[in-house]
């Protein structure tokens, strides 16, 4: 049952994506061996992992007969970009509803995602998807057939992208003869998460995932952990899994999200010049850069077990650090 869901989808990406040893960052931090897994290396529109989420959410948009697809963020939102990328591949038209105002320049992911070709509408203190449903009753009204993405493609079937990597990642494995103590990322809408916690479960992994919280604020009222639950929930039954998941099972490590969603502090300039100068490997200043400082922070301060093997899961998000230049110096 599970591979014949995880079988139906539209190929949007270059998989698998690299997996690579840290070699001069596992000297720095002793005691620990350093592993990337490269979703920066994806492809679609410079790459991220929101591409393993689209190409589920558009093959399901393709196969309810939709013509038109409908997603929110913030104005730098790699999801957006990499939306707008999917849809120009598999003829969709693409509405992007992205917070703010429409700034005077174009920019980072937000000009990427007006080259891409698609509709722009700005939505001021709204960059979560609240205005979602009234933009799609207007193109409805006008013959549209819409498909809705939420929040960073966060639903199950989104989430189904990142159940499918640990198939991946378990291949890479034992190609490698590697066996990983814990895997870090980047936790903010909720979909990778759940996916991951998923895919160890269906594929049998012994893995401690460590999700580093990148965003306060709920979505629509809720929790990050409420909304991995509810989703390791749905994705439990349709996978047909055993383990009957709780609250208290949803890791979040929220030590590093005080400053809020998109404030860049002297921790994210920290470990983004930390990974480029030692690795020749860019993070972001949003989600990486936050979660890869987490990680390093764990590293420095000893929180994690003696010789461990350590996996950071890099999510992309290249094109931002232009638009946060000025504050990367």
């Amino acid at each position: 049952m599970s591979n014949s869901i995880l079988n139906s989808k539209f190929n949007l990406g270059f998989f698998p994506t690299p997996l690579q040893a840290l070699n001069n960052l596992s000297k720095k931090y002793e005691g620990y061996q350093l592993f990337i897994k490269r979703d920066d290396h994806t492809g679609l529109a410079s790459g991220g992992n929101k591409t393993r989420k689209l190409e589920y959410l558009i093959q399901d948009a393709l196969d309810q007969g939709c013509d038109t697809i409908l997603t929110a963020g913030a104005q730098q939102s790699n999801h957006c970009r990499q939306t707008a990328a999917a849809c120009a591949i598999a003829g969709l038209e693409c509405h992007l509803l992205l917070g703010g105002t429409e700034p005077k320049q174009f920019d980072g992911n937000l000009l990427l995602s007006h080259l891409l070709g698609a509709q722009i509408h700005f939505t001021g203190d709204n960059r979560k998807g609240e205005d979602l449903e009234n933009i799609k009753s207007a193109l409805e009204s006008k013959g549209k057939k819409c498909y809705v993405i939420p929040y960073g493609g966060s639903n199950l079937t989104g989430a189904l992208g990142f159940v499918n990597a640990v198939g991946e990642l378990k291949q890479q494995l034992q190609t490698e003869n590697l066996q990983l103590d814990y895997i870090f990322f980047a936790s903010s809408s909720g979909g990778m998460q759940a996916g991951l916690m998923l895919g160890i479960e269906l594929f049998e992994l012994n893995i401690e995932l460590i999700p580093i919280s990148i965003d306060k604020e709920e979505i629509n009222g809720q929790s990050i952990q409420e909304i991995v639950l509810r989703l390791v929930k749905e994705g439990a039954k349709l996978l047909e899994l055993k383990k009957d998941f709780q609250l208290q099972d949803i890791p979040l490590n929220c030590n590093y999200d005080q400053d809020g969603y998109g404030n860049v502090t002297e921790k994210e300039r920290f470990a983004i010049k930390e990974l480029a100068q030692n690795e020749g490997i860019i993070l972001d200043p949003v989600y990486t850069g936050r979660a890869f400082y987490g990680m390093l922070d764990c590293l420095k301060n000893h929180q994690l077990k003696p010789n461990a093997k350590v996996l950071f899961w890099h999510s992309g998000g290249f094109p931002a650090t232009f638009y946060y230049g000025n504050q990367l110096k």
